[in-house]
């Protein structure tokens, strides 16, 4: 009887007719591995997307709703040598800390036999050029083949194992020639042995596994500890969620069972599970995740909370907004996932190069061997020759140059607040000379204060308000937020650019631009008193009424500016605001070149125009609002409120109150492309340098060892240095 496998409790259904699951994939290893992996998924008709995460050995697959099974995937991947099932994240974090102590215990079993066979190795060495008598040598050259031989059986395991799937199915990676090397060498040290003859390979061959685990090990620690940082997110997801069920009635229920309109209890020392507004209590909470600031916040009725938010002294009666997978802490999640669905040039490069070297280094050593044996050597030292290029050719130094830094860089980024939506942003962050920023909600602060609600009826405050919730734009947020508006007019269209408008009663109301409203009359009058306000307006059949509001510049704007001056990147300011709001904000911040009133459509002109010019473009601007300028620079990023994170466009996002995350993204990348560059010239260089002289004869397979795992362990920590850049005082 075949047991059937459902796995649609883990599949996701994304819309647009598409399905996504995660797997959790054992044996990814090096670029090689990624390259096959998503070759073999993406062949199979209807699937749209297939990407390996190396860091947490996960691949995100999609493909067309009800096409496939994604049993498929699993034998799929089977097929291809790697064994894979559903990815959980506590499943994953334990698979990996048991494959991290299995690789310690190799290396352990590993390190104390180099030990023990070096050490008989010395005398040996020291007997050839003396008088150590055959007997004694051939003595050593056995007592080191009882060490190195079951201790490379052991503790070879994690290349023998990846090397044996492969070739099951037909294929090779990296682990091949090594364990080929490995295995070459270890049999020749025993017919060596076995004809009498002063040279043997035990110490090479042992001493070869334990420079690779060593390079392995620290790979995984580095890969764990970057992990490790976007998983502390699932250490502030709270499981459990205290629910009213009655006035004065609660129940302990999952967070799953929370819906939108739910209220809940967050008492004192819990962490919220959900998104929502508190509709009673006072407190202090800590949502350092979303404003970036340790301070903890005072919130009252009407203050919104997050998923992950601690509350720290008062109970809390919270209306539920949004829970479990459409809390901002989820988005945050997919989109740390995101980051990786698309590559680099560099990981593009370092893939094709991991295609090419199985056969290339195969077909090294064979000429190699023939070629030393024409030539007149003598087949043990010919086989010796072909060893020494197996080993010496390993491109984990290649296979590991770019992606160890990409992971490095983007765990330091993400502790800054700088979230990647986009694989290759940060090499084209580290390319711009140019930034242009949006000013309402990227250089100011979000939040508006309306300064005249007092001057306009409150019937029309409320309706204006209702309006709002239909415009994303943050001025009508602002209005929206002010009239405490809860539920929309039904069948308000936007106009990008203008505003929102609708039909109440037959009459068709308006929100927006003062032209659009047909009040630029009463604007004109309200901005000769408060030139720097921006003015939103409001019409009802022949109605107008025209709301002054005010937002104050980012605390570290002008810092960060300066900063950005500083390292050679011009700053521009581009606004659809009036003048005189713009020429202020421009004159506080010292950025000499800005414009006012500008339409989406003149944004993108200004972009293409200094793109002709041969400049790289950062646009910094809202999210929602300016997606097609974003979409237009060379790299985009989004200083987004935390409500619409699930919208962002850009190709980075950051959340809180400060500028400086913009700052951190370019020293970032600036830094990680100057690694990336110097790891590939290191592993290029490297075999550059090291495959002619191995070709010569003139490298041992012990000393092939240690070149080629030094070159491995440095490319790893030359990428630690993007853990951190200088910090400058903004």
């Amino acid at each position: 009887m075949q047991a059937t496998r459902d796995f649609s409790h883990y599949v996701k259904h994304l819309g647009s007719g598409l399905a996504h699951i995660d797997l959790a994939v054992e044996g990814v290893s090096c670029a090689g591995c990624i390259s096959k992996i998503e070759r073999g998924l993406s062949a199979i008709p209807d699937v749209t997307l297939a990407r390996v995460n190396l860091t947490d050995r996960r691949v995100a697959l999609e493909w067309k709703e009800g096409a496939l099974d994604p049993a498929r995937f699993i034998d799929r991947l089977a097929e291809l040598g790697y064994k894979a099932y559903p990815f959980e994240i506590v499943t994953a974090e334990a698979v990996e800390a048991e494959n991290s102590r299995f690789l310690l215990r190799c290396l352990g079993v590993a390190a104390f036999a180099t030990m023990n066979v070096m050490m008989l190795s010395i005398p040996v060495w020291s007997g050839n050029v003396s008088d150590m008598l055959p007997e004694q040598r051939d003595f050593f050259h056995w007592i080191s083949a009882l060490i190195a031989l079951p201790a490379a059986a052991y503790a070879g395991q994690p290349f023998f194992r990846s090397a044996f799937n492969a070739l099951r199915t037909g294929n090779v990676n990296m682990d091949v020639p090594i364990s080929i090397g490995v295995i070459l060498a270890l049999a020749t040290s025993i017919v060596e042995t076995i004809g009498h003859a002063e040279h043997a390979y035990f110490d090479a061959s042992i001493m070869l596994i334990t420079f690779l685990l060593v390079g392995r090990y620290l790979d995984q620690n580095t890969r764990r500890r970057t992990r490790a940082v976007a998983g502390n997110l699932a250490a502030l997801k709270a499981e459990t969620v205290t629910k009213f069920v009655g006035p004065d009635e609660i129940s302990v229920v999952p967070a799953a069972a929370v819906t939108a309109g739910d209220i809940v209890l967050l008492r004192p020392g819990e962490r919220s599970a959900i998104d929502g507004t508190i509709i009673d209590g006072r407190s202090e909470i800590d949502q350092s995740l979303i404003t970036g600031e340790t301070l903890h916040a005072s919130v009252e009725p009407g203050s919104e909370v997050y998923a992950g938010s601690l509350n720290i002294s008062g109970s809390l009666r919270i209306r539920v907004s949004a829970a479990s997978e459409g809390t901002l802490l989820a988005e945050i999640q997919r989109l740390l996932d995101h980051a990786v669905q698309v590559r680099s040039r560099y990981v593009q490069l370092a893939d094709r190069a991991s295609r090419l070297y199985a056969p290339v280094v195969h077909a090294t050593a064979f000429l190699t061997m023939t070629g030393w044996f024409i030539a007149g050597a003598s087949f043990h030292d010919s086989i010796i020759s072909a060893i020494a290029v197996l080993i010496i050719t390993c491109p984990c130094a290649l296979g590991l140059a770019i992606p160890t830094v990409q992971t490095v860089a983007s765990g330091a980024m993400f502790r800054a607040g700088v979230l990647l939506n986009s694989g290759d942003a940060i090499e084209r962050v580290a390319e711009i000379d140019r930034i242009i920023f949006d000013k309402t909600g990227t250089l100011t602060l979000p939040e508006f204060d309306v300064v005249n609600s007092a001057a306009v009826p409150a019937d029309v405050f409320e309706l204006a308000g209702r309006l709002a919730l239909a415009s994303h734009h943050p001025v009508a947020a602002a209005l929206a937020r002010a009239a405490g508006a809860k539920s929309p007019l039904p069948g308000v269209t936007e106009q990008p650019g203008q505003g929102v408008r609708g039909i109440l009663k037959g009459e068709e109301v308006r929100l927006g631009s003062p032209s659009f409203c047909k009040a630029d009359n009463l604007a004109n009058i309200i901005l000769s008193r408060d030139p720097e306000a921006s003015v939103v307006a409001f019409s009802r059949g022949g109605k107008r009424y025209v709301f002054a509001i005010r937002q104050s510049l980012r605390p570290d704007a002008s810092a960060v500016i300066a900063a950005l001056q500083k390292r050679g990147i011009a700053v521009e300011l581009l606004s659809g605001d009036r003048e005189p709001a713009v020429r202020a904000a421009a004159e506080m911040l010292q950025v000499p070149e800005w414009r006012a009133g500008v339409t989406p459509a003149d944004k993108i002109a200004r972009i293409e125009e200094l793109k002709r010019q041969g400049f790289m473009v950062m646009m910094v601007g809202d999210g929602l609002n300016d997606a097609p300028s974003l979409a237009a620079a060379h790299v985009s990023m989004s200083p987004i409120s935390a409500a619409h994170l699930s919208q962002a466009t850009a190709d980075l996002v950051f959340l809180g109150n400060r500028l400086a995350p913009v700052i951190a993204a370019v020293d970032h990348s600036r830094k990680a492309l100057r690694l990336m560059r110097q790891n590939l010239y290191l592993a290029v260089g490297y075999n550059f340098l090291a495959v002619p002289i191995a070709i010569l004869g003139f490298v041992t397979p012990l000393i092939a060892a240690a070149a080629m795992s030094g070159s491995s362990i440095l490319v790893m920590l030359n990428a630690l240095r993007g853990r951190h850049v200088p910090q400058e005082t903004l």
